[in-house]
């Protein structure tokens, strides 16, 4: 049974979805508000999808049960991976990608995004989900999992378009993080659009207009 999810479409009989995972503590209401400034009008109908993640203890948050992707055992977040969460958050991904097709929208019309926790099992679930997705996009974030993707990596997904934006002042997800993941991922072959921009851990309007423009390509190249 698919995780419950915040939904929005934005005109009837949507052709195309996007999947958004939000971050460590939040909900799926979190983004819900991005939607009427990031959706463009010339855009075909679209199913904004935001699931709420499963309540967990989380280490680095003194054990409090939150709302999580998978556990955060530390500081230095890429060390000491929940591997185990991962996999099972990755596989809840594949369920909304699942139900959506079972909704009429193939994989191929579908986008994955995610911001911070929420956007790296955008990129580790996007890059190994079987069928071909339209773009993964990836917030504030980092590749977890990294030296298992190039063997794990889907055929399907193999050049698979992905946006990454950070803040050069982020200091949960440490920005020189992101750009490690950014040419891991490019040396496995993903064209990757990154964007840099003066800003903490958060989204800036400049991001928004930059990945309208590319959600906007996106759209057009899966018809």
């Amino acid at each position: 049974m698919p995780l419950p999810c915040v939904e929005i479409e934005t005109a009837p009989n949507p052709r195309h979805a996007i999947v958004w995972l939000h971050g460590l503590g939040a909900d799926g209401n979190d983004f819900a508000p991005i939607v009427p400034e990031l959706v463009d009008r010339a855009w075909p109908p679209l199913r904004f999808v935001f699931p709420h993640a499963p309540v967990r203890p989380v280490t680095i948050n003194n054990g409090m049960p939150m709302r999580a992707w998978y556990d955060i055992k530390g500081a230095a977040i890429a060390d000491k991976q929940d591997e185990p969460g991962m996999r099972a958050s990755i596989a809840e991904l594949d369920a909304l990608i699942a139900r959506e097709g079972e909704r009429g929208i193939a994989p191929e019309r579908v986008l994955v995004a995610g911001f911070s926790q929420g956007g790296a099992i955008a990129l580790a679930g996007g890059t190994r989900h079987a069928g071909r997705l339209a773009g993964i996009v990836a917030l504030s974030t980092y590749l977890p999992l990294a030296e298992k993707t190039f063997a794990e990596r889907s055929a399907a997904n193999a050049d698979t378009p992905i946006f990454m934006a950070h803040g050069s002042h982020d200091p949960i997800v440490p920005q020189a993080l992101g750009e490690f993941s950014r040419d891991a991922l490019a040396s496995f072959g993903y064209r990757v659009e990154w964007h840099s921009y003066p800003m903490a851990h958060q989204v800036c309007m400049e991001e928004i207009a930059a990945l309208r423009t590319w959600i906007g390509a996106r759209l057009a190249a899966a018809g």
